[in-house]
């Protein structure tokens, strides 16, 4: 089956059909020729042969004439020599199959023309014999002046060589003919053969390229046609590799352009599908996604006031600008429209996270006042205490012991504030010293929570530690790791209320350290999310002096992740906790 549906099949049996086609033709032509040929000599022959014979009965007597005529006759010809209705004489030697009675000739419409109308006559008759019918061809000839009477010479003979040597021709022919397609057959399977090799050759090599491989060559057998289009087909390979590693390179030189940007970009399709997006635009994906409080969203799906800028962009042709809040973080997006030739194909969004432009402008101005707010405090307690020192109000020894202690406290807090504001400035002016060593996890994170178990359980709260570790060591400096640590449950915990849960995830794969510290508690507004790593940063406004922190550890928390070159996030709505993530990258050991 596979045979017919080749090229070689195909040809073949097209130029055989076509050759057989011929023959056909040729043969039936040429049989109706030979045919024809043979009667129309055979025909000749006895006209001849029946005119002689008329004209020497004519001029001699009957007798001498008859003894002549019969001499030109042969074995396979008989003749009839009539005189009239009632005189009649055959030759002496003809065939006992020829003899036809004179009433045939009498009778008969187109043989009596000779005796009624002077006129030659010819027929073809069949008559039955003992191996089949047999053709006989009858000449008749008009004789004048005979005894003053008209009569006729009938010449006839069988056609039966004629028909033999028919058949001769036709086989002959017909042998010919199965020759002549058996060297087509030959010859056409030679020539196809020749004809298909290089386009078999072809076909492997246009396979190869579908496969990537355009490097694949035909090699070039003829000079004819096929081989101008292997040579064709070669450089069409040559062009498409290298059209492919230049589009291969502006890829990755494009792909490397948008990884390297600080800004998002999100491409969309004419109907709204993204198509790129680069880091930066997928984390504002991602933190638009964890605003959807579990909601099933299609991995493409984006904001809807970005589909609207993106809308607006389209059916007005004209650049949108949008400023949106997310998780406490400031987005402006600029939706641009993408053109195709002069038709808009789709458009481009470029996302810009204005949050550190938004904090510095706050930070501005709170800096002084919470330095202010910070320091005020204690020295106002070491005034007035020592004004009271000063001016005897403390009667007792005891008062003035109470009076000395709380300026030795206030002096403790302050000197704690100056030397964490001190290990600040050092930490983001990148002097911060780190002793790596290997550290094993699970007994490592399990010491530092039983530090605050007991006071987890006195305020009734559940301290839940999970891991998945791939890798039971990792290297890292665990004083300070410990000091992120400590801070963040330290923090949860004051922030959650009785019966809540704090859980601390530590995880390590092939490439970072993971840890994840979550609480059940109040949670941080939106408003104040984008501040909780900066200095002062204090998410309770209205706890008192005795609670409260300097406000400091979270950004000495981010400087120490920072030196490790990791990254730490946080994730919170109000009355649904906070979730406090770090991980830091695998560092030479």
């Amino acid at each position: 089956m596979m045979f017919w549906r080749s090229v070689v099949g195909k040809l073949w049996f097209t130029i055989l059909l076509l050759v057989s086609f011929v023959l056909f033709l040729l043969t039936v032509l040429l049989l109706e020729f030979f045919e024809n040929y043979h009667i129309k000599e055979t025909e000749g022959s006895l006209t001849n042969l029946a005119s002689n014979m008329a004209h020497f009965v004519e001029d001699q007597e009957l007798e001498i004439g008859l003894q002549i005529s019969w001499e030109l006759l042969d074995d396979v010809t008989g003749a009839m020599v009539i005189k009239n209705e009632n005189e009649w004489y055959y030759s002496p030697e003809i065939p006992e199959s020829l003899e036809l009675p004179v009433s045939f000739f009498l009778e008969d419409t187109e043989l009596s023309k000779v005796l009624e109308q002077q006129k030659t006559a010819k027929k073809i008759v069949e008559i039955p014999l003992s191996k089949g019918d047999s053709s006989i061809l009858i000449i008749g000839v008009p004789i004048a002046n005979l005894a003053g009477e008209t009569g006729a010479v009938y010449i006839f003979q069988s056609l039966q060589a004629v028909q033999e040597t028919t058949e001769s021709t036709t086989k002959f022919i017909l042998l010919a003919a199965g020759i002549a397609i058996i060297l087509t057959t030959i010859f056409a399977f030679f020539l196809l053969t020749r004809i298909t090799a290089p386009l078999r050759k072809m076909r492997e090599a246009v396979v190869e390229a579908a496969r990537g491989k355009f490097d694949t060559k035909v090699p070039i057998l003829t000079r004819d046609e096929i081989g101008e289009l292997a040579t064709a087909f070669n450089q069409m390979g040559r062009q498409l590799k290298f059209n492919m590693n230049a589009l291969s390179q502006e890829k990755e030189q494009l792909s490397s352009i948008l990884s390297s940007m600080a800004d998002g970009v999100i491409t969309f399709n004419r109907d709204g599908t993204i198509l790129i997006t680069n880091p930066p635009a997928e984390r504002f994906l991602q933190h638009w996604y964890f605003t959807l409080e579990g909601k099933s969203v299609q991995a493409e799906a984006v904001p809807q006031d970005v589909m609207e800028l993106f809308q607006w962009a389209v059916d007005m042709e004209q650049e949108q600008v949008g400023e949106f809040s997310i998780q406490g973080r400031h987005w402006v997006v600029i939706v641009s429209p993408l053109y195709n030739n002069t038709f808009i194909r789709g458009a481009v969004a470029v996302v810009r996270d204005m949050t550190e432009e938004r904090q510095l402008d706050k930070l501005r101005k709170d800096f002084i006042a919470n330095v202010s707010h910070e320091l005020r405090t204690p020295i106002s307690m070491l005034q007035g205490y020592s004004e009271a020192i000063v001016d005897d109000i403390a009667e007792t020894t005891e008062e003035k012991k109470e009076m000395a202690r709380v300026i030795y406290d206030e002096s403790l807090r302050m000197g704690r504030l100056v030397n964490e504001l001190l290990d600040l400035a050092r930490m983001e002016a990148g002097h911060i010293q780190l002793t790596s060593d290997h550290v094993e996890i699970d007994s490592y994170v399990q010491r530092i929570i039983r530090k605050f178990q007991g006071l987890a359980k006195e305020k009734g709260i559940q301290l839940l530690y999970e891991h998945d570790l791939k890798y039971s060591t990792y290297f890292f400096d665990p004083d300070r790791i410990e000091q992120v640590l400590t801070n963040l449950i330290d923090n949860a915990i004051r922030h959650t209320p009785e019966s809540g849960i704090v859980k601390l995830i530590a995880k390590t794969d092939d490439q970072n350290f993971h840890v994840e510290v979550s609480d059940s508690g109040s949670g941080i507004s939106e408003e104040d999310l984008p501040f909780v790593f900066e200095r002062f940063y204090k998410a309770d406004k209205a706890r008192t002096r005795g609670r409260s922190g300097t406000g400091l550890g979270l950004a000495i928390a981010r400087n120490i992740i920072q030196a490790h070159k990791g990254d730490i996030t946080v994730q919170s709505k109000l009355d649904h906790g906070t979730t406090f993530s770090f991980q830091i990258p695998r560092m030479g050991e």
